[in-house]
């Protein structure tokens, strides 16, 4: 296709003689916008009156000024131009030089034949064209690559979401020198009534309001961007509005407008600003999502909030005094509600009722279960007439099997009614680890006593069949309950060890603590026992609380 006036190259050729100078003009003329100069300083004045140049055809030999030197003070300012150099003689080592050093394209020797010389200049053009293309594109790349860059930092920067969709507008606005920006957020296909804006600083633009509705309108019908065009004041002005929407949902509409433009956008300007809109609908649909995330996270924080309060209320705050004896509870969820659980409960016959359950798991599911098995052990304690241990756990596995079988779930428990008439204890066990048993009379060294009758835990079987343990108590004894979230903290060996390790100087290992390392624990308590101050030796050692921590105590006066 014949390329018009307006779209020809331009062409410069340059020699200080005029019959060449003619001779090349006359030749390219017809397929070039050709200028000519009869020096080289005529050539730098034209270059800066019409600027770049596709190709420029120097002579060598001029006078002021030959023609590599000429064409060196070309290259920083007209990198792109394909330079070409005329010779009449073979200065060898003056045209490699300057080839390699990019002033020169290539060089022919006079006489040169014009068809020659035309068939280098195609070269120098397709390859002039090639370069301008690539140079376009790595600039539209760039300032492609710029923008999104300045909108995901933008984003980033934000604190939240109304902040997000501020910081977008008033970049786009800024990157895109607009007199006016606009964001509307949309919420089920309906504009919300936030705006968040944009307004050129500039003291000369024209105080005006803008209202892009008519085209929002449009927008919310067809979702694809809308352009118009208006002479205002005898000014060109703009406006394009652009959904921005991810996977079919309409997030927000984003209005551009520009006041004064000499030309319209191009489509490469308009594909450029859809594009930042896409990347801005990601962000926003993320961030919506991050905001939705985590107002559902305050919501169940608040809920698990009433939820610890509703089970430190279940589980009894104050425990009853008793004659001949001391009870001391702690319960500590590893989170905000757990699967522990203790009971202390005195008959109004006399007996007191001790518990201390473990509900497999943790968190809410086992919270739920463990409310579920205080409210049915509560129902059979408070009977006439408890039945044996043994047989009341025999009743919680029957109210709660189908429930925790159906859910993968099960429950360990010790059950233990004390008689403080006689001092008679009686328990059940359902799987829970051993019962300690210890009196404060004998020496430290004597072996711990684990109370060994057991069964399996509730919710294993639809059964539960198990023998309660009997024993007589003691002035001085002290019957301790305690979960499987003590026994497997880990904890150092300079806990159980402190002078041993002090003298070795060695690496302090960490092991899991177990009941006899319990036991070694409560031999150097101090007296009278406090289960508090035993809990806060084991949580400051174990660093990070994996399992609910629950410990109950019976002492004997």
């Amino acid at each position: 296709m014949t390329e018009t006036a307006t779209e020809k190259l331009k062409l410069m050729v340059v020699d200080d003689e005029q019959d060449n100078l003619d001779l090349l003009y006359r030749t390219f003329r017809r397929d070039f916008q050709v200028y000519k100069a009869n020096h080289a300083l005529n050539a730098l004045e034209i270059l800066d009156r019409e600027g770049e140049m596709a190709v420029i055809i120097s002579d060598q030999r001029m006078p002021e000024m030959n023609g590599t030197e000429f064409l060196s003070l070309t290259v920083e300012r007209f990198p792109d131009t394909i330079r070409i150099l005329l010779t009449g003689f073979t200065d060898v080592e003056d045209l490699v030089a300057a080839i390699n050093s990019g002033q020169v394209f290539k060089y022919i020797t006079k006489p040169w034949s014009p068809e020659r010389l035309k068939v280098l200049v195609d070269q120098a053009t397709d390859t002039y064209r090639l370069v301008k293309k690539r140079t376009r594109e790595l600039s539209r790349s760039l300032r492609r690559e710029s923008l999104f860059n300045a909108v995901t930092t933008a984003i980033r920067e934000s604190l939240d979401y109304d902040s997000m969709l501020q910081k977008i507008v008033t970049t786009i606005g800024e990157k895109f020198a607009t007199t006016c920006c606009l964001l509307r957020p949309v919420e089920g296909d309906r504009l919300t009534e936030v705006e968040f804006c944009y307004q050129n600083p500039d003291p000369r633009l024209p105080d005006f309001s803008y209202d892009p509705s008519v085209l929002i309108e449009k927008i919310l019908q067809t979702r694809h961007y809308e352009i118009s065009q208006e002479i205002r004041d005898g000014y060109n002005c703009q406006q394009m509005v652009v959904p921005l929407a991810y996977q079919q949902h309409l997030l927000a509409v984003l209005a551009i407008y520009q006041w004064g433009n000499q030309k319209p956008w191009q489509e490469e300007e308009i594909q450029l600003i859809a594009g930042v809109a896409e990347q801005a609908a990601l962000a926003l649909s993320q961030a919506k999502l991050y905001q939705r995330l985590q107002e559902k996270q305050a919501q169940l924080k608040t809920e698990l909030e009433v939820a610890r309060k509703i089970q430190n209320n279940l589980l009894r705050q104050t425990l009853p005094e008793i004659t001949g004896g001391k009870v001391q509870a702690c319960c500590y969820p590893a989170r905000e509600v757990g699967g522990d659980f203790f009971e202390v409960f005195v008959h109004p016959k006399g007996d007191l009722w001790l518990a201390v359950g473990d509900v497999s798991g943790k968190g809410v599911p086992a919270a739920l279960f463990m409310a579920s098995a205080i409210s049915v052990l509560r129902r059979e304690l408070a009977q006439e007439t408890p039945a044996e241990p043994n047989i009341v756990v025999h009743h919680l596995n029957n109210a709660l099997y189908d429930d925790l079988m159906s859910n993968n779930c099960f429950i360990t428990l010790v059950l233990a009614r004390y008689t403080p008439t006689n001092k008679d204890l009686v328990y059940a066990n359902a799987g829970h680890i051993y019962p300690l048993l210890w009196s404060n009379k004998t020496n430290v060294n004597v072996n711990p006593n684990y109370l060994t009758v057991r069964g399996i835990p509730i919710g294993i079987l639809p059964q539960w069949q198990a023998q309660s343990g009997h024993l007589v108590l003691d002035s001085g004894d002290t019957f301790l309950l305690a979960s499987d979230g003590i026994t497997e903290s880990m904890v150092s060996d300079q806990l159980l060890n402190q002078k041993k390790n002090e003298d070795s100087g060695q690496l302090i290992s960490r092991s899991m603590l177990n009941q006899e390392g319990l036991w070694q624990l409560l031999q150097t308590e101090p007296q009278p026992l406090s289960l508090e101050n035993l809990l806060a030796r084991i949580q400051a050692d174990n660093y990070i609380q994996e399992d609910d921590q629950t410990i109950l105590s019976l002492e004997v006066l």
